[in-house]
């Protein structure tokens, strides 16, 4: 049986995300906010939410128990002197905090993870096994003798 581990992560991620894209509605502001202070701009992806939805649950998975500071840490980046108006010398920026709530609160409420009281989110059996599922396909996807024509 495939776990998670086994998956590639890229690929496991937008299995993951078109999975979830039908089961978690992106809110109104979503399209509009930056995803950290060390960004421009927001997201120009079409399926942003669902995205860093899935590498969230997977995130969560493999680093249970976890909390949203940690996790605002790992989505994080630099703000550096390349950025339009910046100057000074480039120093660590964490990401949104906002997005990465409202996300965990969806995947809550679907039932894929659950909240320790005072450690932070750990995954749920359900959650488990969506993963588990997802990346045997994603594994017997590659091991498709139709795709060995396009490598």
């Amino acid at each position: 049986m495939a776990t998670l581990y086994d998956a590639p992560a890229d690929e496991l991620i937008e299995a993951l995300a078109a999975d979830l894209s039908d089961r978690l509605e992106e809110p109104d502001w979503a399209s509009h906010t930056k995803t950290g202070a060390s960004r421009e701009l927001p997201p120009e992806q079409d399926d942003f939410w669902a995205t860093r939805a899935a590498s969230l649950l997977r995130k969560v998975a493999m680093n249970a128990p976890i909390g949203v500071e940690k996790l605002s840490t790992a989505y994080g980046g630099t703000r550096d002197g390349s950025n339009r108006y910046e100057v000074a010398p480039s120093k660590r920026s964490d990401g949104s905090q906002k997005i990465l709530r409202e996300i965990l609160q969806d995947l809550e409420e679907e039932g894929l993870i659950m909240t320790r009281n005072g450690e932070g989110r750990d995954i749920t059996p359900d959650g488990q096994q969506l993963l588990d599922e997802t990346a045997g396909e994603v594994i017997e996807s590659l091991d498709d003798p139709a795709l060995e024509r396009y490598a």
